[in-house]
């Protein structure tokens, strides 16, 4: 079993039944449009709340207990999103494009060698153009708990070819664990 798949048991912190604050300001201000790919979709909440504005959504996640709770939600709200059991490493295989991809808390998951075959498998499922928007773990967190911390630079070092880091900016990650606070990267990328 993954850390994922043990995560799943309960409630892990990310859960937080709905979507992102992030996901729904970017999304109000008009910057994820088209067809989107959530990656790392966890139970759905960014992806249905996506479909519920019009938006066409594909969710993936590795974690099968994920993908079966946010099929669940996705039948008892009558919102139509496509979700799959899916490793984030093999985006490719999908044989399908987006406009956008969006990634809430998975990117700060991979080992440094994972980092560039994400990006090659994100930039082969997106369209030239195409934005990926990305919350992850900063380094501002203390050590004790959580993932592993991102910097600005690795972001940038991941994302340095056939990419455009159009910015990287404070944020926060909601969790439901009362009186945390969690540091996060808000990256917009642009696929050339």
């Amino acid at each position: 079993m993954t850390f994922f798949d043990v995560a799943y048991d309960g409630t892990p912190p990310w859960d937080i039944g709905r979507p992102q604050a992030t996901i729904v300001r970017l999304a109000e201000a008009g910057e994820i449009t088209g067809s989107v790919l959530d990656v790392g979709c966890g139970t759905g909440e960014n992806a249905l709340y996506l479909a519920e504005r019009g938006i066409q959504v594909v969710g993936v996640d590795a974690a099968p207990v994920a993908i079966e709770r946010a099929e669940a939600k996705a039948r008892d709200r009558g919102i139509g999103v496509e979700f799959l059991v899916w490793d984030a490493l093999r985006l490719a295989e999908l044989g399908r494009t987006f406009d956008t991809a969006i990634d809430v808390g998975l990117f700060h998951s991979f080992q440094d060698e994972e980092r560039p075959v994400y990006a090659k498998n994100l930039h082969a499922v997106l369209e030239p153009g195409g934005r990926y928007v990305m919350l992850c773990w900063s380094e501002r967190n203390e050590w004790g708990y959580g993932p592993r911390r991102v910097t600005k630079e690795e972001i940038r070092e991941t994302f340095a070819d056939a990419w455009t880091v159009d910015s990287i900016e404070d944020a926060a990650f909601e969790t439901n664990e009362p009186g945390w606070s969690i540091h996060a990267w808000l990256a917009r990328i642009t696929r050339a």
